[in-house]
């Protein structure tokens, strides 16, 4: 076994885009794990949707072996984290794992709001922090200013900053000495009673749930029996093993490891990420700090196509659910589309993503709803229930609705200022602070309601700064609103599916929009179709879709006026009553229409 002080774990983070995935990759080439043919880009993304979209959504664990320079074998197990803020709670369990964390800067872009709140989040750990400064190989890298950003924003030493390039391998080398020369080996007593934190797990369709763990203390080997401390039951340790892209079996794992237990555990339920695992035979006496839950803030309910998918639909959530545990649902049913889930999300690109992989991974057609937020309202008679789902809204008995807030950061350079606020003071923001950061990027404090953020503010924010603004948020707390339930009517019937919880001020703006959208989705049928939005009984918005019709005075030529008016008089007569019987089918695009914003 490797000696304690022989072992480096570290982790990468970064905001969005700045290079984690691609200098993992170099570092894994460098170490020759795998050789030259297997070899392709992002190769700890194992989800084709992480590869399409060069995004990193579930953070990876892989054990480098490393010769450095002073002759000894250092062995280096390091995590590849996501950039986006969705996913940011899988960056905190990733560095709860680790001793030092590599803060990684685009070298033409520079410090960004994530990698701000990365750097706090690694500091909140006590974790050692070496600067990396990616994309040295770019024309428009600008290392000065880059290292007075390090220096100025961040109060880190840019004497201390690696220069590299993660895509032509340039400063790899000296990469790799600055992480055993400058971060700590792992502590951690051999002998004590086995402690190890459960930092991520993931479900194999062979081997059931295959646990990603820490070693504080101690050692588990094959054979042991396993208690999971927060919920007391055990399992016997089928295999253990470390990550080297593919699973390396081992004897043991000991204080200082990155590895795996596979323990016949049938289902991730089963599992906490965050738990602590000890042996039933000489268990710890306390249990390790876990994470704080992970808290969905978007809710949006899912519903087959087709209702006879609702049990495939049902297994394909449990499934996705085993290798997503910040996934939550339960059973929903609306009057238009029948039974479905209500689900919660860490934000809408989580959102996005959960709908691509049931339609990819799942093979299940499937209709969301609008997302909403959860909004917590006091009854008059002062019970406080929380509501987000507009369905089970409270119309009139309410003595007031709060909505939840947030504290936004933006950092953007000067030239796009006045649009960015004048975008922030739309969505009801409140400006905090704003300060300079050196002559060309200013940081923008605002709280502003989460439900503003969620439709098209980071669409918009990107157009109006031309990608350059970057948006880091957390939600702060409750204020009270003014919330109305918006309903949507297509030939004065109410559709659940598509009824919405707005701010007062907002509702026409908001129904009219849905109207519009749903004009241009819903087919002409033979008669006069209205789409309207209303709040209780008043309609604020109204959109007609002419219906289609024959020419009945083709045939008529000349002859007396009467004739023709007769004539359209009886096909008139024949609409009415068809309006009366005719239900309106609402396609699939519709529902889909009214979640995206119309491109300006």
């Amino acid at each position: 076994m490797t000696d304690l002080k022989f072992k480096r774990n570290f982790c990468i983070v970064a905001h969005i885009d700045h290079g984690k995935s691609t200098l993992a990759d170099r570092l894994i080439q460098r170490a020759k794990i795998i050789d030259d043919r297997q070899m392709m880009n992002q190769i700890l993304d194992n989800m084709d949707i992480e590869r399409e979209r060069g995004i990193t959504i579930k953070s990876q664990a892989v054990t480098i072996p490393y010769h450095a320079k002073d002759g000894n074998d250092y062995e280096l197990n390091f995590v590849d984290t996501p950039g986006h803020v969705d996913f940011s709670y899988e960056v905190s369990r990733a560095i709860a794992s680790c001793e030092g964390a590599l803060l990684l800067i685009d070298a033409s872009q520079g410090v960004e709001s994530q990698t701000v709140s990365n750097l706090y989040m690694a500091m909140e750990h006590d974790l050692t922090i070496v600067p990396v400064i990616n994309k040295i190989d770019l024309p428009s890298a600008d290392l000065p200013a880059v290292k007075h950003q390090i220096d100025h924003d961040l109060g880190l030493d840019s004497a201390d900053a690696v220069p590299v390039s993660a895509k032509t391998g340039e400063g790899v080398d000296e990469l790799m000495e600055a992480i055993v020369t400058k971060f700590p080996a792992p502590t951690g007593d051999v002998n004590a009673a086995p402690k190890a934190l459960i930092f991520d797990c993931h479900y194999d369709e062979y081997r059931g749930v295959i646990i990603h763990i820490r070693m504080m203390d101690g050692r588990i080997k094959t054979g042991d029996t396993i208690r999971f401390m927060h919920s007391g039951s055990e399992y016997k340790v089928e295999q253990v093993g470390i990550f080297r892209i593919k699973y390396e079996e081992k004897k043991a794992l000991e204080a200082g490891d990155v590895g795996y237990i596979i323990s016949g555990v049938k289902t991730v339920s089963d599992v906490r990420v965050g738990d602590t695992v000890t042996l039933a035979t000489n268990p710890a006496a306390a249990p390790l700090d876990g994470f704080k839950e992970v808290k969905p803030v978007v809710f949006s309910s899912i519903y087959p196509i087709d209702s006879n998918d609702y049990e495939e639909l049902k297994d394909s959530m449990e499934k996705l659910k085993l290798n997503d545990a910040s996934l939550v649902f339960e059973k929903d049913n609306s009057v238009a589309l029948g039974n479905g889930f209500r689900c919660g999300f860490l934000g809408l690109l989580h959102l996005e993503i959960i709908q691509e992989r049931l339609e990819r991974d799942y093979d299940q057609a499937v209709i969301f709803t609008a997302p909403s937020v959860r909004y917590k309202v006091t009854l008059t008679n002062g019970e406080v229930i929380t509501v987000d789902n507009p369905t089970e809204f409270p119309e009139g008995r309410i003595q007031q609705a709060e909505e939840p807030y947030i504290k936004a950061s933006i950092i953007t350079p000067s030239e796009y200022i006045g649009s960015i606020m004048a975008l922030c003071t739309e969505k009801r923001g409140e400006q905090k602070n704003m300060q300079y950061l050196d002559e060309k990027r200013v940081e923008l404090i605002y709280e502003m309601p989460l439900a503003e953020v969620l439709f098209d503010f980071y669409d918009r924010l990107k157009s109006y700064s031309r990608g350059y603004a970057s948006f880091d948020y957390e939600v702060i707390d409750y204020r009270v609103t003014d919330l109305v339930k918006v309903d949507i009517l297509i030939n004065s019937k109410p559709v659940d599916a598509l009824s919405l919880l707005a701010f007062k001020a907002e509702a026409v703006a908001r129904a009219r929009k849905v109207c519009e959208r749903l004009k241009d989705e819903i087919s002409r049928q033979q008669f006069k179709i209205a789409i309207q939005g209303a709040i209780g009984s008043q309609i604020i918005a109204r959109e007609t879709v002419n219906p289609v019709r024959k020419d009945v005075l083709a045939k008529c030529y000349g002859g007396d006026i009467t004739r023709k008016r007769k004539l359209l008089e009886k096909q008139k007569e024949g609409k009415k009553r068809m309006k009366m019987v005719g239900n309106v089918e609402l396609p699939q695009s519709a529902f889909l229409a009214v979640l995206k914003e119309k491109e300006e």
